[in-house]
């Protein structure tokens, strides 16, 4: 007989036995088959593209000076490849290619707008911009690297925010202590050389090849680095990390201070959790809420 379940009504449910989450009923897993998955919207104008994908960086920089992540500005970065004609969810820009965009240096984040933003070339040329013609040298040698090295990747995030870079003193990886952090299981690494502010082609190459295909870097003494196929996964991937590396340094003392130590997640289950919350899509989808509630504070303002 196949499992089944009765609810408070009385009324027996047959259960599923091969479903992604145990014990949910037939009828419910035949539900969520049906629903329209959440994915980024698809654009035939090109052009209209860019300025979707401009909105999209401008909302994410407010998302973060929300978080607090500008409070050290001048090392906070977010960019936006524009380049990259053969990933299914990427974004190509059909006529000046081998360009990403980011913020301008010195404008607070909760103020940026789309129109604010700055577009360089694979040479750190600046070829689009608005009031502030400023380039952060740091911001490009880390990101231009990645972007170059990683084909996949469309977005990336850093900033040295208090629990990231509180966490990157450490000189470790995660533990996986928590589900949360089986979403960066066997997918972060750790980036051990500080050398001062990057301001070397070179070590913007030592850092993306560190990187790997992984979506995170924790960069020692540094601060945290997430990347992603779109801006809305980079952005919570580096949201969620941040509130990890909080989580573990809040759990580490409280079992230091009881002479014991946090309990680890098992390879088996950590990877399972991962399929879950660990997948580009999921990171497109938990970030949706962030950039929705962004839009309804700021009434949409980051769009001028």
């Amino acid at each position: 007989m196949a499992p089944h379940a009765e609810d408070t009504n009385g009324v027996t449910h047959e259960l599923a036995t091969e479903v992604h989450e145990p014990g949910l009923s037939k009828d419910l897993v035949e539900a969520v088959k049906h629903d329209a998955p959440v994915r980024p919207p698809k654009f035939d104008n090109k052009y209209e593209e860019r300025v979707y994908l401009k909105e999209r960086l401008a909302a994410a920089f407010r998302i973060f000076g929300k978080f607090g992540f500008d409070d050290s500005r001048e090392s906070s970065q977010i960019t936006l490849d524009l380049n990259d004609p053969e990933m299914t969810d990427g974004f190509q820009d059909p006529v000046e290619r081998d360009t990403f965009w980011v913020n301008p240096f010195g404008v607070a984040f909760s103020l940026i707008k789309s129109s604010d933003l700055i577009r360089v070339d694979e040479e750190g040329k600046i070829v689009d911009h608005g009031p502030v013609k400023r380039l952060n040298t740091a911001a490009f040698m880390i990101h231009s690297a990645i972007h170059k090295a990683r084909p996949d990747v469309n977005a990336a995030c850093h900033s040295h925010s208090i629990y990231g870079r509180s966490f990157c003193a450490l000189g470790r990886k995660l533990d996986i202590i928590t589900q949360d952090s089986c979403a960066f299981y066997d997918d972060h690494v750790l980036y051990e050389n500080f050398n001062g502010i990057v301001l070397s082609e070179v070590e913007g190459q030592q850092i993306a090849q560190t990187l790997g295909k992984g979506k995170a870097a924790l960069l020692q003494n540094h601060g945290l680095l997430t990347v992603g196929a779109t801006v809305e996964a980079a952005v919570f991937w580096f949201v969620s990390l941040e509130k990890c590396c909080h989580a573990q340094l809040m759990a580490d003392a409280a079992a230091s201070g009881r002479g014991g130590e946090t309990k680890k997640i098992g390879h088996e289950e950590a990877a399972y959790t991962y399929k879950t919350v660990g997948t580009p899509h999921a990171g497109y989808f938990s970030a949706v809420p962030l950039f929705d509630v962004i839009h309804h504070e700021t009434k949409g303002e980051y769009r001028g």
